[in-house]
């Protein structure tokens, strides 16, 4: 449940953008700073959450992260202004920071291997659903309410996920913390020491790739269909949740794809697709190929994206829980320098010449994973 709420709250203004716009008088690449610095306060705490789990207890800090999160939810629907209103989203990012990761590392302690996958595919489940529901509700209360009541609701599920999580840590025995934890300033020492190896530099490099050039663009694609195609803010929220969609049915058959294309084939089915989705959102007119579109760049994002997630995951085995953090980092840093790209693009107006862009970065970026896994299966 804190899972599903906080990726439902990261992705709810996806879909308010233009909304914004029009309430606080300022355009839409503006209004866009309530994503980026959201995503780059979800990205950079990360790497505080992983320490503090292993010192206090994951279930606690999963739990502690989700009220402070219910709260700034509140605060956010009730911001005065824009400033307010980036800011009480920035805290939010931060605060979400500490869920999902979290709630993985939890499963791996306490799900044995034979059912970890099983358990690992519901948690990806409840992200992804959260997801969908997030982009099609913030614009759904946008239109037909207000953008507050998308975050009202926000903070209720996040409500549900704390009470469930405090009856949880009723049952638990008591948390004892290791005897000796590594201190803060050594853990991340270790981790600035990946650095030092190649291919953690070249999988970091095409995960900021993949963070500017698909997550950046693809977090304005329910502008893109508002403002180009015509449709209303709630017939956008409601596209997005097909490009969640399809990804749940690349979820579902994940491992027969992999089995039948391989890494290297997912990569270039998957970049193919966010290309050929790209170029469409910026040369049709068409609202149902813009529809058909963003089916496929969710199929496409899904498949480039766990292929270079689990090439993240073997880039330095010794050091699995620390590589994976930066991972997270790289890619959310990587989606705020996309998001202040193309916002700037968007107020200049130049979506179509941009989006043509994203598409020749996915087309390079996916020829680059594909090789890389190449690589590694040759050199394991």
């Amino acid at each position: 449940m804190s899972a599903f709420a906080s990726m439902a709250a990261m992705r709810m203004c996806d879909s308010m953008l233009v909304g914004l716009g029009q309430e606080f008088a300022v355009t839409t690449g503006e209004a866009s700073a309530v994503i980026s610095y959201a995503a780059v306060a979800y990205g950079v705490l990360q790497i505080f959450y992983g320490p503090l789990g292993e010192r206090i207890g994951k279930l606690r800090v999963i739990g502690a992260s989700s009220l402070v999160c219910a709260l700034l939810c509140l605060l956010t629907a009730l911001a005065p202004n824009l400033n307010l209103l980036v800011l009480a989203r920035a805290g939010m990012g931060a605060a979400a920071a500490g869920i999902i990761p979290l709630s993985v590392a939890w499963v791996g302690d306490q799900v044995p291997y034979e059912q970890r996958q099983e358990a690992l595919a519901r948690l990806m489940g409840a992200t992804i659903t959260g997801m969908m529901m997030g982009q099609w509700f913030g614009g759904y209360a946008t239109e037909h309410w207000t953008w507050r009541y998308a975050f009202v609701g926000a903070s209720a599920v996040f409500a549900v996920g704390v009470w469930q999580l405090w009856l949880q840590l009723k049952t638990q025995p008591r948390f004892v913390p290791p005897a000796n934890p590594l201190p803060l300033l050594l853990y991340w020492q270790h981790m600035a020491r990946l650095f030092t190896v190649p291919r953690v530099r070249w999988v970091l490099g095409a995960t900021l790739a993949e963070g500017a050039f698909v997550m950046g663009t693809l977090a304005f694609l329910p502008s893109r269909l508002v403002d180009h195609f015509g449709l209303s803010v709630a017939q956008a929220g409601g596209v997005m949740v097909i490009y969640g969609a399809s990804g749940l049915v690349y979820s579902h058959f994940a491992r027969q794809s992999l089995a039948l294309l391989g890494e290297k084939g997912l990569a270039w089915l998957g970049g193919g697709l966010i290309v050929f989705s790209m170029a469409t959102l910026a040369l049709a007119n068409e609202p149902a190929l813009a529809i058909g579109a963003c089916t496929l760049a969710g199929l496409g994002f899904y498949m480039m994206h766990n292929t270079l997630q689990t090439q993240a995951t073997q880039m330095a085995p010794q050091a699995r829980s620390m590589a994976v953090t930066l991972f997270a980092c790289t890619l959310f840093f990587g989606q705020t320098l996309g998001v202040a790209g193309v916002a700037r693009s968007l107020d200049a107006g130049w979506m179509s010449e941009t989006f043509l862009l994203a598409a020749l970065g996915v087309a390079a970026l996916c020829h680059v994973i594909a090789l890389g896994g190449q690589k590694r299966i040759k050199t394991h």
